[in-house]
């Protein structure tokens, strides 16, 4: 049982990498950007639910695991409900996935601050704790201007799609770098080179954003889905 779950965990990562990498490099609105991005979704909720539920039962490293499968999860998910037609009647998965966020800040806070208090070599464990503090922070405050203000609209709604796809990219790369020593021949096992794919993500991101922020662009994206037979809110 375990090494089958372990299986479709470790294919779904592989896919989520991939088709998410196509996605971010692909012309936003686009067919291949669609189609890329659908499957992004499914095999990322995939994976991170299937990694938080095996840190869960076997315990590799759950208080860790267990939040971070989650919080991608709900990066993915409201990504995605971010570019599709509003659903007044869903308000109450909203909020729940922004107490998700929440939630999973304060425990990465707690475990960040522990890590510092114990010192030692186990301190370098406050550096991913508090970036994924800080992510979640940053989506549960968005959500919360979300449902106070309503859905969001022009280049802030790409904005707000763009940055949480390309976080829970970012966080699935950043956990296949951490494998890359086993896989990389010695003359490659250098700290930049693991970076490598999450600079990759994070750059790019950081692209997209600018790109997104000038109405120009974000008129152009729409253009473009209209030029494949898309609608402006499904982009």
């Amino acid at each position: 049982m375990r090494i089958t779950v372990m299986t479709v965990h470790i294919v779904m990562g592989a896919l989520g990498l991939v088709t998410g990498f196509v996605a971010l490099y692909a012309a936003k609105g686009a067919g291949v950007h669609r189609t890329s991005g659908k499957l992004f979704v499914y095999a990322m909720v995939t994976m991170a639910m299937l990694g938080a539920g095996i840190a869960a039962v076997w315990g590799p490293a759950a208080s860790t695991n267990v939040p971070a499968g989650l919080l991608t999860t709900y990066l993915v998910v409201t990504a995605l409900t971010t570019v599709t037609r509003p659903r007044p009647d869903l308000r109450w998965a909203a909020i729940a996935l922004m107490l998700v966020a929440l939630g999973v800040s304060l425990s990465m806070l707690s475990i960040g601050v522990g890590a510092i208090a114990r010192g030692g070599r186990g301190s370098w464990m406050a550096i991913p704790a508090f970036i994924f503090t800080t992510i979640g922070l940053l989506g549960s405050a968005g959500d919360l201007r979300v449902l106070r203000s309503g859905p969001l609209a022009g280049g802030p709604r790409l904005a707000r799609h763009l940055w949480r796809m390309s976080a829970a990219l970012a966080i699935a790369s950043l956990s296949f770098s951490v494998r890359l020593p086993r896989l990389l021949p010695a003359p490659l096992r250098h700290p930049i080179v693991y970076a490598m794919p999450t600079l990759l993500v994070l750059a790019t991101m950081c692209y997209w954003l600018w790109r997104v922020r000038s109405k120009r662009s974000s008129r152009s994206i729409v253009v473009t889905a209209r030029a494949t037979g898309l609608t402006p809110e499904a982009v």
